[in-house]
């Protein structure tokens, strides 16, 4: 009998050394175009067109601007990038054993049949080191991702939550310290914390620089110098890296650096991601233990299973899939924060090696996300067992009831409450008999026996509401 063949998808799926391109290749199709070897390349041809075009308008007697057809056509090598041309890319680089050349090269290639084009030919990589373009192209990549898949990721999760913050607002819940009964509060509450931390780590990753230098071999524009003595070309730099796309690269420039972009931007960046990434891991143990405690249900779908041997089972697998994930995430993250602002002398290569690795650590944190959403989508409150469990807990009103009576000035208010409640199964009767007993206002009185823990739960409604 003749094997069943497999498709090709499948044979790469199975047999990807990475479950990002293997399991879980199709959660990242929005990501893979940005961060592969791919979306290098395309990034690189960008930068490349870029200082091209600019070196046309720059007034060189050697290099008249371009005309408008030529610059479409230069402009549409960008917008029309493909995988074909990067495989085409990579054949050059057989050859040359040199990635940035071989784009160049592929460049060049393109002038042929257009005179206008070919006989500037020797302007495309002009006066650059193949670092002007990497770390450019790295901006880049990092810049779509950021837009594209990170943040809209992290906004999906925060607006569920958002959501879910204020539709539980009201709903009493036991809290826990160090695992034991606490002061109540809401479920709203405890996710409209998490909302919180959240949208304050998402400004924070939106909000750095993504940084650029174009100025050569060790960054003193040496190359650009020998050629035109009198050019300003600091300023010409800047133009080129800060001017909005696709004319120029729309990121922030870096007038000082050696060889190598310094890095401390990524290292911001990836820092941030990482501190998202550490709120989220602490969001679903939290979660994980709610669906424990059966706080929450988890909407069941046909045809899944929960465990091979036990058929009740309903396992919270994304949030364990999210968390563990977050966790491979920040390992690469911190890694590359702690070793990319780090180069030896002018330059080494460590960077260029590691930094080919910033897609898988995104790639596990927009997998981690993913998951997040998903588990949240599936969640259904279980109103009855958070209430039974309140119900079972009066002690925590020990709380409020010495505090009042600290207020009126009862001694050893604490300490009474202490021997009514600690190590033992509170009743309410226990504790109403001791409110009647107290030497406080009547109405403070009726105040405490009208208390019960689902009632004790301070402004965590009015502030779940407002996140």
């Amino acid at each position: 009998m003749s094997p069943t063949p497999v498709s090709a998808s499948a044979a790469s799926a199975v047999s990807a050394l990475s479950p990002l391109d293997g399991r879980y290749a199709g959660r990242l199709s929005s990501l893979r175009p940005l961060m592969s070897e791919q979306g290098f390349m395309h990034r690189r041809v960008q930068v490349e067109i870029a200082w091209f075009i600019a070196l046309s308008d720059a007034g060189f007697a050697e290099f008249k601007p371009l005309s408008p057809g030529a610059r479409t056509y230069l402009l549409g090598l960008v917008k029309n990038f493909c995988e074909a041309d990067a495989v085409a890319i990579k054949d050059i680089e057989k050859v040359t054993n040199h990635d940035v050349k071989a784009v160049e090269y592929w460049i060049k290639s393109k002038f042929e049949a257009r005179p206008e084009l070919l006989a500037a030919a020797e302007f495309v990589h002009f006066a650059c080191t193949s670092e002007d373009i990497n770390n450019t192209s790295h901006a880049l990549q990092l810049k779509v991702a950021r837009e594209q898949v990170i943040l809209p990721a992290i906004d999906g999760i925060v607006e569920t939550l958002r959501a879910m913050a204020h539709q539980y607002a009201d709903v009493a819940l036991l809290a826990r310290t160090h695992g034991q009964t606490a002061s109540p509060t809401t479920v709203g509450k405890e996710i409209a914390n998490v909302v919180v931390r959240l949208v304050a780590a998402r400004e924070r990753i939106a909000g750095i620089k993504l940084m650029a230098k174009m100025n050569g071999a060790v960054g003193n524009y040496n190359a650009h110098l020998s050629a035109w003595p009198d050019f300003d070309w600091e300023a010409f730099s800047r133009r080129v890296v800060e001017t909005p796309e696709p004319l120029g690269l729309g990121v922030t420039f870096q007038p000082y650096s050696i060889q190598i972009e310094p890095h401390d931007y990524m290292a911001e960046l990836f820092d941030a991601i990482a501190r998202t990434n550490t709120i989220l891991i602490d969001w679903a143990r939290d979660i994980w233990g709610y669906i424990s405690l059966g706080y929450f249900k988890q909407r069941l779908k046909a045809g899944e299973i929960g465990s091979s041997t036990m058929p009740h089972k309903v396992n919270p697998i994304d949030f364990e899939n999210a968390e563990g994930n977050l966790g491979l995430a920040n390992a690469l993250l911190r890694h590359l924060s702690e070793k990319l602002p780090i180069s030896r002398w002018q330059r080494d290569l460590t960077d260029s090696t590691v930094l080919r690795n910033m897609g898988v650590a995104l790639g596990y944190s927009a997998l981690a996300y993913h998951s997040m959403g998903v588990g949240l989508g599936k969640l259904e409150i279980n109103k009855e067992a958070i209430a039974e469990d309140l119900d079972a807990s009066w002690e925590v009103l020990a709380e409020p009831i010495q505090t009042v009576m600290r207020r009126y000035g009862v001694q050893g208010a604490y300490e009474k409450l202490k021997e009514v409640t600690r190590g033992k199964t509170v009743r309410p009767e226990d504790l109403h008999g001791l409110i009647r007993s107290l030497e406080i206002p009547e109405a403070e009185k009726e105040r405490l026996l009208a208390m019960t823990p689902a009632s004790y739960i301070g402004k965590a409604a009015e502030l779940a509401r407002r996140a």
